[in-house]
């Protein structure tokens, strides 16, 4: 057990160089308290030791504890209920924004940036058309950085041309672990060629 945790770290430290990553964010699986506080901490140094930010989805109250650098809140009122403990200190995102108001909701209180794209908790996720014209209208509109969540590496261009600041790739990056790095590589050309030519 101790030697697959090894590997997968070294992977992931690996991957971190292969492609320019602004933050990694961490699910946890259900553990107590201290179990996941040192999970979260080994993966923290790794993670910031690169550069990035190491966020975690929910769990708003080990962010500090562990060492991480925030938390990636799902739906305004989870938000609502989190960005006080972890503001200025650490990182607040905001995702599962349903409708457009909660999003300018989540900016108004405070969120440090808002995804549009990720499923929800029972799969569903709107067309790509859609979160397309999520991100343009907020990037038409709003200074707070917008993420675009990629589930292929074909929907990185588009998200990227419709004005994301970053790009969140699903888990199709973990595929296959032992191509974590190229998969990363192949990801940063697509942001790469979907970049104006200055």
């Amino acid at each position: 057990m101790i030697e697959a945790v090894d590997t997968i770290l070294a992977d992931l430290q690996r991957a971190l160089g292969a492609a320019d990553v602004a933050a990694v964010l961490l699910r946890l699986a259900d553990a107590d308290e201290r179990t996941l506080i040192n999970r979260i901490n080994a993966l923290a140094r790794i993670v910031q030791d690169s550069g990035a930010a190491l966020l975690l989805f929910g769990r708003p109250e080990l962010a500090a504890p562990a060492g991480a650098d925030g938390a990636h809140l799902t739906g305004i009122d989870t938000f609502n209920a989190a960005v006080t403990n972890l503001t200025p200190e650490r990182i607040a995102g905001a995702g599962g924004l349903v409708t457009r108001h909660d999003a300018m909701l989540a900016a108004e209180a405070g969120a440090d940036y808002v995804m549009f794209g990720e499923r929800d908790a029972a799969g569903y996720r709107p067309s790509l058309e859609a979160i397309i014209d999520r991100v343009e209208w907020w990037a038409e509109v709003f200074q707070a950085p917008c993420i675009g969540f990629a589930e292929t590496l074909e929907e990185i261009a588009p998200l990227a041309a419709a004005g994301a600041d970053f790009i969140a790739l699903g888990d199709f990056v973990f595929a296959d672990p032992r191509r974590l790095s190229a998969t990363l590589a192949a990801a940063a050309e697509r942001l790469k060629l979907a970049e104006p030519v200055a």
